[in-house]
């Protein structure tokens, strides 16, 4: 097997075409590229992928969420992030930025899904009906409601297509899901 090195935003968008636990980046490559996955066998595949990590479909921001990515990165208050109760306080809270940022396009954030799992939706029963296991937390008073069963990693994963959708950028984007 030979190896290559490659940088972290290539990476992080292999890592986010995972499709199943224990999948190497040989077969992620393969798969997206269009070659037969089967056709090589790896006597230690190299794996890139996290427990529970989705491959999500991205969704290209509109230009005008261009400020509003700025505006969100400045009003995240850090001392109050910093204060929330484990990751999912942070993501909680980071959510409820976003949406505060811009309330009427927040809508957008259903779109975002696992190829099996359903990440937001308007109701806490829709995904408990999705998911038993969801353990769904209402983000702030928005009504929208967001799985937070989901390993650390996968909720950073999440945040970044949220803040792909509001179109901000990758350096701000690793700075706000570091915080998680």
């Amino acid at each position: 097997m030979k190896y290559i090195e490659v940088d972290e935003e290539l990476y992080r968008h292999i890592a986010g075409k995972t499709e199943r636990i224990g999948e190497s980046a040989s077969d992620i490559l393969r798969r997206l590229l269009g070659l037969n996955v089967e056709a090589v066998n790896h006597d230690t595949p190299q794996t890139i992928s996290h427990p529970g990590m989705e491959q999500t479909d991205n969704v290209v921001a509109p230009v005008e969420n261009r400020e509003i990515a700025k505006d969100l990165t400045e009003s995240i208050n850090k001392e109050e992030l910093a204060a929330q109760k484990g990751a999912v306080g942070r993501f909680l809270f980071i959510l409820e930025a976003v949406y505060r940022a811009a309330p009427e396009q927040f809508s957008q954030v259903l779109q975002i899904q696992g190829r099996d799992r359903l990440y937001f939706a308007t109701s806490k029963a829709s995904l408990l009906k999705a998911s038993k296991s969801a353990n769904p937390k209402e983000i702030g008073q928005s009504g929208f409601w967001v799985t937070t069963n989901n390993n650390t990693a996968k909720k950073r994963t999440i945040l970044t297509e949220v803040l792909h959708q509001y179109g901000t950028v990758e350096a701000q984007i690793e700075a706000i899901t570091n915080n998680i």
